[in-house]
C-alpha cells in the first residue's frame, strides 16, 4: 500500500526517536527544521526550543546560560560568535566536555538546499576507558582487553549508527527536496508564521501573489513583508487564527488591484499556516457569470410580456392608421398623431429591451485599443454640438486585449451622447483610457456639465431610470453596465469638481501572439516541462522537447525554424545550459536560461552573464517582458 507524506513523516520521526544519538536540524535561517526527543533530553531544553522554527540563537543562549561551556564573560559576545559560525556552516567534528562533566562528540555537515544536520554523542564512558588504557595499560592488562573489546564493539555500534543517520539524513534531504518543488510550482503562497508573526516557512511565491513584495521573507514579520496597507486587511483575521479559528476571506490589493484569497489555518502549536491566492480572474468570471444568468431571467420574465405588448402595438398602430384615413372632427387628426408617436415609442423600447436580453454574447477578439479609441473621436464628433470640445488620452500601450470592440466602442459612445446632452451648446469631455497595474484597462468618461443628481447617484444604472423625459429610454446606461458586468468587470459613477464621471474597467487581458515559430524547450523534469510546454505555446509558439544537451544540439542541428530555447541550466547528464550555449555557438538561436539555483551559487553567475535568466518559479508575464526586452537584439 503506498504511504502518504504524513505516514512517511511519522515514521521518520519515530526512528529518529529510537536513535541513541542526539539530532538537530536547523534550516538556512537558523531556525529548527527537525529534532529527536535525545536532543532535548541532552541539553534539558525546554518545550519551545524544540518546536519548529525556534531560534539557534535562543538555543545557543538558553545551554549557555545554564554554564554548559563553563563561564562566559559576555554571553550576547559569545552567541553572536556561534551565530556567525553557524551562517558560514563547514562540515566539522569536535569534541568537548560540559560542566556536568559529561564528553561529547559534535558532527556537523550540511545540506544541499541550506541548512545544516548535527548529531551529538556521549563519549564520556570511551573517554573513561582511553585515560583508563593510558593509566593502567600494564598493571590491568586483562581488563585494558576487555575495555578493548568492549570498545571495538561501541565503534561498531557507533559506525552503524552512523551509516543510518547519514540514510536519515538522505531521506529527510530528499522528501525536503520534493516538498518543497511541490510548493514552488502551486499557484499561491503557501507560509507559516510563528506566535509572533514571524515567517518560519514559505514556498516562495508571495511576490507572485502581492505584486511588489519580495520573496526572500523568511524570518521577516508579516507586517514587513506585506507592507502596513495590505497588513490591516489581514489583521484582525490572523488574531482570529491565533484564537484557534479558521478564517478564509477575500479583499481587493489596493498596489495593483488584484482580488486576493487567504486562509489562516493555526497548528496548535501557537503558529499559523497561510495560503494566499490571486482570484482575480476567478472574480471576473464569476461577475460575468452572474450578469449572464441576470439576463437569462430576465429575457425569461420579459419574453412573454414583451410579445403581447407587441401585438397590442400592433393593433393600436394599426387602428390610428384607419382612423387617420376617415373623415374625424377637428382636432382628432393630433390625437391620432400622438397616439401613433407614443406606440412607436413603445416599439422602440421593445427592441432596446430585446438587446439587453437577449442572447448575444460578448465577441472576445485581439483589439487595437489605439484604433478604436482613435475611430469612436471620428464617429462621435460630428453628434457634437460646435461649442462642445471632445478628447481622448489613449495611455493603453503597444498590446493588443481581447475585448468585444464592437459593444466597447458602442458603450464609450452613449457615455459621450449622454455628456454631450448634459454639457448643453458648450463643455468639453473627456475619454481616457490606462491601464491598472495587469488586472484592469481603466476607461472614464467625464464632462464639464452639472454632475449626476443625488437621485441619479442611486438609480442611473437602474433600467428604465431617465432625468431626459419623454426623450429618454432609460437603457442606456443599463447597457453599458450589462456588457460591464458581461465581461466581469465594474463600472463606478461619480462626480468631480468640474462634472459626471463614469469608469469602466475591464479585464487586462492580452490576445495571444500570433504564431511566433518553434520554440525548443530543455528540461529533464517531466511534471516542469508540461508546465513550461503549455506557457510557451500561450504565447503561439510550437514547442519540441529535449532533456539533455546532447538531445539539443541534435535538434538544432534537424530542426529548421527554431525562433527560441528555453533551457534549464541542470539538466540530464553532467553537461549544463552554459554548456548548451557554448556548444551552439554564434548564429544559433536566441537563449533563454531557467534556474532554481540560489543567487549565491557559482554556476547561477556564470549562466547570468552567458544569456537571459529567469529565476523558477516565474509567470507566462515575466517570460513575455524578457523575450519583449530581448527581440531587438535576438
Amino acid at each position: 500500500m503506498k504511504q502518504t507524506t504524513a505516514q512517511r513523516t511519522a515514521m521518520i520521526d519515530a526512528g529518529l526517536n529510537l536513535i541513541a544519538q542526539a539530532l538537530s536540524v536547523y534550516d538556512d535561517a537558523l531556525r529548527l527544521a527537525a529534532c529527536n526527543h535525545r536532543f532535548q533530553e541532552m541539553f534539558n531544553l525546554p518545550a519551545h526550543l524544540v518546536r519548529e522554527g525556534a531560534s539557534f540563537a535562543d538555543t545557543i543562549r538558553f545551554i549557555a546560560e545554564q554554564g554548559d561551556y563553563g563561564t562566559i564573560d559576555d554571553i550576547d559576545d559569545f552567541v553572536q560568535q556561534r551565530v556567525d559560525q553557524a551562517r558560514a556552516f563547514v562540515p566539522h567534528y569536535v569534541e568537548r566536555q560540559r560542566a556536568n562533566g559529561q564528553v561529547i562528540s559534535i558532527e556537523g555537515a550540511p545540506l544541499p538546499q541550506g541548512g545544516w544536520v548535527t548529531v551529538y554523542t556521549d563519549i564520556t564512558r570511551t573517554k573513561r576507558v582511553e585515560q583508563l588504557l593510558r593509566a593502567r595499560s600494564e598493571e590491568l592488562s586483562d581488563q585494558v582487553m576487555n575495555y578493548t573489546e568492549e570498545l571495538s564493539a561501541t565503534n561498531r555500534n557507533l559506525a552503524a549508527t552512523i551509516k543510518t543517520l547519514e540514510e536519515t539524513k538522505r531521506q529527510l534531504t530528499q522528501i525536503e527536496a520534493r516538498t518543497r518543488l511541490t510548493t514552488e510550482m502551486m499557484p499561491a503562497h503557501i507560509a507559516h508564521v510563528d506566535n509572533e508573526g514571524f515567517y518560519t516557512f514559505t514556498n516562495g511565491r508571495l511576490s507572485s501573489v502581492f505584486p511588489g513584495r519580495p520573496s526572500g521573507i523568511l524570518g521577516q514579520h508579516i507586517s514587513t513583508a506585506l507592507g502596513p496597507s495590505a497588513y490591516a486587511r489581514i489583521k484582525p483575521h490572523l488574531a482570529k487564527a491565533y484564537q484557534g479559528a479558521s478564517p478564509v476571506f477575500e479583499f481587493t490589493e489596493d498596489q495593483n488591484s488584484r482580488r486576493l484569497r487567504v486562509a489562516f489555518t493555526p497548528d496548535h502549536e501557537g503558529g499559523v499556516f497561510i495560503l494566499s491566492m490571486d482570484v482575480t480572474e476567478e472574480t471576473q468570471a464569476r461577475v460575468a457569470l452572474q450578469q449572464a444568468r441576470k439576463r437569462e431571467i430576465a429575457a425569461q420574465m420579459t419574453s412573454g410580456l414583451a410579445h403581447d405588448f407587441s401585438n397590442l402595438l400592433t393593433i393600436i398602430l394599426g387602428m390610428q392608421t384607419k382612423l387617420s384615413r376617415m373623415d374625424l372632427p377637428a382636432g382628432a387628426p393630433e390625437l391620432i398623431d400622438g397616439t401613433l408617436s407614443a406606440a412607436r415609442r413603445g416599439g422602440r423600447l421593445l427592441d432596446r429591451m430585446a438587446e439587453m436580453t437577449g442572447h448575444r454574447g460578448l465577441r472576445a477578439q485581439a483589439t487595437d485599443l489605439h484604433a478604436l479609441l482613435t475611430e469612436l473621436k471620428i464617429l462621435a464628433t460630428p453628434s457634437l454640438p460646435q461649442g462642445i470640445g471632445l478628447s481622448v488620452l489613449d495611455n493603453t500601450g503597444t498590446d493588443r486585449f481581447l475585448l468585444d470592440p464592437g459593444r466597447l466602442q458602442d458603450a464609450l459612445l452613449n457615455l459621450i451622447l449622454n455628456a454631450r446632452d448634459a454639457c448643453g451648446v458648450s463643455g468639453q469631455i473627456t475619454v481616457s483610457a490606462h491601464p491598472v497595474g495587469q488586472t484592469w484597462i481603466e476607461f472614464s468618461v467625464g464632462d464639464t456639465g452639472p454632475g449626476f443628481s443625488p437621485e441619479a447617484l442611486v438609480n442611473a444604472l437602474n433600467p428604465f431610470f431617465t432625468t431626459k423625459g419623454q426623450e429618454g429610454s432609460g437603457l442606456g446606461l443599463s447597457m453599458v453596465y450589462d456588457m460591464v458586468k458581461s465581461a466581469g468587470g465594474d463600472i463606478r459613477i461619480g462626480n468631480t469638481v468640474s462634472g459626471a464621471l463614469v469608469t469602466l474597467r475591464l479585464p487586462y487581458r492580452i490576445a495571444p501572439m500570433a504564431a511566433a515559430g518553434i520554440a525548443l524547450l530543455v528540461e529533464d523534469s517531466d511534471a516542469l516541462r508540461a508546465t513550461y510546454r503549455q506557457l510557451l505555446m500561450e504565447l503561439g509558439y510550437s514547442v519540441i522537447e529535449a532533456t539533455s544537451v546532447d538531445e539539443a544540439v541534435a535538434l538544432v542541428a534537424d530542426v529548421e525554424g527554431i525562433a527560441l530555447i528555453l533551457s534549464d541550466i541542470r539538466l540530464e547528464g553532467s553537461a549544463t545550459g552554459v554548456d548548451l550555449c557554448h556548444r551552439l555557438g554564434d548564429g544559433a538561436p536566441p537563449v533563454v536560461l531557467m534556474t532554481s539555483l540560489p543567487q549565491s551559487d557559482p554556476l547561477f553567475h556564470t549562466a547570468q552573464a552567458q544569456a537571459p535568466l529567469l529565476q523558477k518559479p516565474f509567470e507566462r508575464a515575466e517570460l513575455l517582458a524578457l523575450l519583449q526586452q530581448e527581440a531587438p537584439h535576438a
